[in-house]
């Protein structure tokens, strides 16, 4: 009896080990295997690479599914490489596939369709020619080829980003950012050192990894806030600076606005006003108006995102101050902006962004679809119908002037940030158009440009949404 129940301990406790390892097999297999394939562990798998090897990479198109964004070839050695006609263009958005440097964005949250490695891979197989080497599913962007060499022409090698977006759907248009690099693997290997050690960061991803101080973009969100709290008589004499706290908050070139209510202060983005503002707000409400906008929130996308996070603990008056402008530890990408103002153009309802329209086999069987998600209500229907008035006002007489189409009603507001290179601003522009039937929403940021979001990126929003309103 005594070795018996020494036997069923054993036993007890080997099924236990035998059920772990089950379940921990079960729940990798299950719920796990995607995400890990898509992930930057997949780039040191030696099995996918094997697969790889078997499989003819499916191409990747913009989002007519005629412009050929990267594509696989045989080499005279008969060894498969990867192949991206337009070079750095799309670096930052369709990424790279590099034996020697790994996958990158969409060549690697895509890999299993690219490769066809999904559960109905041997499915679509049935009937072909098992002689021949399987081919992976084509992706189909929403990325517009025109929107995107616009963004290149217009942005004439500065650095910054441009990304433009259909606010009723979520669908990117463009996604642009500048410098850049040939992600060709040839050229990576070529380049790799110097691009790695450029200071001006040219593998960064500005429109949805850049983190910049929003600067006046942010003016928007305080707007709402300042509407939702029942300010929307608030009105202050600006006369150019204000004192709070003991630090000077002043307008672009110290300009007087005198008794200004809040439309005016947003569309001359008075600094004196929205110091004030930040103020009275508190820091409750400033903060719910940057998370309701997701200003501070990591965007789940189809490529790496970031985000900063609302980095304070406490607040004082200047730091109030400092937030309600749009600057001090505020930290947004292009992205989050271009969001921000699709919300206002959508009636206050942010989609979720999108990159790929669909996954289509080699057999022409459509195996994804995005289906379009709202992401959340930013605010409500009433108060964004008010803010899109202050938005036009500020194109048609304020800061945002050089964004105006003829015969269009182009909603916008202008920003400059500070940074740590004095004299050195940031210049921003947010805006979307038609007023009345929003069908595209920009953002656009030129770093340490040292002019005015009016004068330098307004001019580029401006021949991104008459591009793609043409």
């Amino acid at each position: 009896m005594k070795y018996n129940k020494k036997i069923i301990s054993v036993l007890v406790v080997m099924c236990c080990l035998f059920l772990s390892v089950f379940v921990y097999l079960t729940y990798f297999s299950l719920f796990k295997a995607d995400e890990l394939n898509s992930s930057n562990y997949a780039n040191y798998n030696r099995r996918l690479w094997e697969r790889e090897d078997s499989v003819l990479r499916g191409s990747v198109y913009d989002r007519t599914g005629t412009v050929v964004l990267a594509e696989s070839r045989f080499g005279d050695d008969g060894v498969q490489k990867r192949y991206y006609p337009y070079g750095a263009l799309y670096a930052h958005a369709v990424g790279y596939n590099a034996r020697s440097y790994g996958k990158t964005n969409l060549e690697l949250t895509y890999n299993d369709y690219l490769l066809r490695t999904e559960g109905w891979d041997e499915i679509l197989k049935y009937g072909m020619d098992d002689s021949k080497m399987s081919r992976g599913c084509d992706l189909i962007t929403t990325l517009d080829h025109g929107l995107m060499q616009v963004a290149q022409e217009q942005m004439k090698g500065r650095s910054g980003a441009v990304v433009a977006l259909d606010p009723r759907t979520g669908e990117v248009l463009c996604l642009f950012s500048n410098p850049s690099f040939d992600p060709n693997e040839d050229k990576l290997a070529e380049s790799w050192a110097d691009l790695a050690e450029d200071e001006n960061s040219p593998f960064l991803p500005r429109a949805t990894m850049g983190l910049y101080p929003p600067g006046s973009t942010f003016k928007l969100a305080v707007a709402a806030a300042a509407l939702d709290s029942g300010l929307d008589d608030y009105s202050v004499d600006d006369g150019g600076t204000v004192s709070i706290d003991g630090r000077d908050f002043s307008n672009a070139g110290k300009k007087e606005y005198g008794e200004i209510d809040l439309k005016s202060g947003f569309k001359y983005s008075s600094n004196v006003m929205f110091a004030q503002l930040g103020v009275k707000l508190g820091e409750e409400k400033l903060k719910d108006a940057a998370e309701s906008f997701m200003v501070t929130e990591k965007i789940p996308f189809d490529i790496e995102t970031s985000s900063k996070g609302w980095d304070y603990d406490s607040m004082g008056k200047t730091d109030l101050a400092s937030v309600g402008i749009g600057q001090g530890r505020l930290l947004t990408t292009p992205l989050n902006m271009a969001l921000a103002a699709a919300a206002v153009a959508n009636g206050g309802v942010m989609m979720k962004p999108y990159l790929v329209r669909s996954a289509v086999s080699a057999n022409s069987v459509e195996v994804y679809r995005a289906v379009p998600k709202a992401l959340k209500t930013a605010i409500s229907s009433g108060t964004a119908d008010e803010i899109a008035e202050y938005m036009l006002a500020c194109v048609e007489s304020g800061t945002g002037t050089n964004a105006r189409i003829r015969g269009v009603e182009v909603c916008g507001k202008t920003g400059t940030a500070q940074n740590e290179r004095e004299g050195k601003d940031h210049a921003w522009f947010i805006g979307f158009a038609p007023k009345d039937d929003p069908q595209i929403a920009v953002a656009v940021i030129q770093e340490y440009s040292g002019g005015s979001g009016g004068s330098a990126c307004a001019p580029v929003a401006r021949e991104i949404m008459e591009a793609w309103l043409e």
